[in-house]
Parts: structure tokens; C-alpha cells; sequence
């Protein structure tokens, strides 16, 4: 069984009213659906990925964010500095379709979008897969906002550090029936450490956040909104 699936059992079940409390419903339900040599496999991972990166962000609270231009899921660009034109834009780093942590993620941010778009804002969305694969986790997680390909993290590591996948998650994956390499354009198995930014129209940071190395923790819909109408303008 891929991790993919199993987050599709997980999200059948489980009502979420916040990201920490899915992921609790998640990791339970990961450890009574894979073994526990590769359950503690990717826990270990996310711990010691936790320990090793503890300056993960790029950018902080005031700075200007770099422009950027991606392709989204049809294959059409976005510029981050049009959309600012008209909203600001929250801009939330993830890994890709096979995390079950981060189909949790985008599926908690979809519930929030109507508050998130009331406060004057959208969401763009960005990992290091293919438009194909943007596509496919946009349409399984009934995503609205924009889901963009940032092939070999040129934007990503502009915001969060970038990390190499540890060799021995790859195997697990592999051997749960996931093929790694087919979601992203290149072999370099390296991956933006998940973290969240608002941006306002006028291109600055007001928020810029992420919960560390550990990649099943996120920011959680909730701060983002009430940064948002801090910052409303």
C-alpha cells in the first residue's frame, strides 16, 4: 500500500477542525496500516531532520519577497507580483503527493480558504514535483487555490532550507510501492523543509513560520487567519 493511500483512508474518517489533530488521527492510522520497521523508519527521520535543521528559514517578518514565476497545474504561468496586485498571498512550502502530512496539509488550508479569501488573501501552493503531479494532488484533495511546480527548488530554497530525502525513507517507500522519482523532473531527491509565509500586496513578509525539521508538524490554518486580520489593510 503507498503512504498516499493510506492518507485517503485517514481523511474518509477523520473530520479535521485543526492540522495538529488530523495529524494525530494520521500517525495512528499510518501505524496500524505499515509496518513498524518502516512506520519507525520515517518517525526516526522526521526526528533527526528535526535536530539537524534549526535555522530553516530564508526569510523573516519584513523582508521582501524575490518574485517568481511558476507553472501551475494546467501549465500556465503565475507570477507571484500579478497576484499581488490584486491580494496578498499566503505561500506555503510542501513536499509532494506521496507525504500523507502534506495532502493533510493542503486538505486543512482548503477548509480555511473562504476565511483566508474574506481577509483579503489567496493561497499558492509550491514543491518540487511535476505539473502532472501538482495536478494529481490538487484534484484528490479538492483543492481550490493554486498548486505551482517549482522544478529543482530555484524559489523554494529563496524561503525554507532545502534537504536531501534520507536514503533509507527511500527504501521504505519503495518497498510500501511508491516510486519516488516519478513525481518530480529530476533524480536529485532533495526536498523544501515545509514553512508558511503571508505576503502582503506591496511584496513584504508580515508572517513566516514553519514548525522545524520534523515535517509531519504544520502551520496550522488558524494562525494564519488571525495573522491575516492583524495585518488586514
Amino acid at each position: 500500500m503507498s503512504l498516499f493511500n493510506t492518507k485517503l483512508v485517514v481523511m474518509k474518517k477523520t473530520k479535521i477542525s485543526s492540522y495538529k489533530e488530523g495529524s494525530k488521527a494520521l500517525k495512528k492510522q499510518l501505524s496500524e496500516l505499515i509496518s513498524p520497521n518502516a512506520f519507525g523508519v520515517f518517525n526516526s527521520d522526521a526526528e533527526e531532520l528535526n535536530k539537524e535543521h534549526t535555522f530553516i528559514l530564508k526569510r523573516k517578518v519584513g523582508d521582501k519577497a524575490p518574485n517568481f514565476r511558476l507553472l501551475n497545474t494546467g501549465n500556465e504561468p503565475v507570477n507571484l507580483y500579478d497576484v499581488l496586485k490584486t491580494k496578498k498571498v499566503v505561500l506555503t512550502f510542501y513536499k509532494g503527493t506521496w507525504c500523507p502530512y502534506c495532502n493533510l496539509m493542503l486538505s486543512h488550508y482548503e477548509t480555511a480558504l473562504p476565511e483566508i479569501q474574506k481577509a483579503g488573501a489567496t493561497i499558492l501552493a509550491i514543491s518540487p514535483q511535476t505539473p502532472e503531479e501538482s495536478l494529481n494532488i490538487k484534484e484528490k484533495n479538492n483543492v481550490q487555490f493554486e498548486i505551482l511546480s517549482d522544478n529543482g527548488n530555484i524559489v523554494s530554497k529563496e524561503f525554507t532550507t532545502i534537504h536531501k530525502i534520507p536514503e533509507k525513507s527511500l527504501t521504505k517507500m519503495t518497498e510500501l510501492g511508491t516510486d519516488y522519482d516519478s513525481y518530480y523532473s529530476d533524480e536529485a531527491s532533495e526536498l523544501p523543509i515545509p514553512a508558511t509565509f503571508i505576503i502582503e500586496k506591496d511584496g513584504t513578509i508580515s508572517f513566516a513560520k514553519t514548525e522545524g525539521g520534523d515535517y509531519r508538524n504544520r502551520v496550522e490554518s488558524s494562525e494564519i487567519i488571525n495573522a491575516l486580520h492583524k495585518n488586514k489593510s
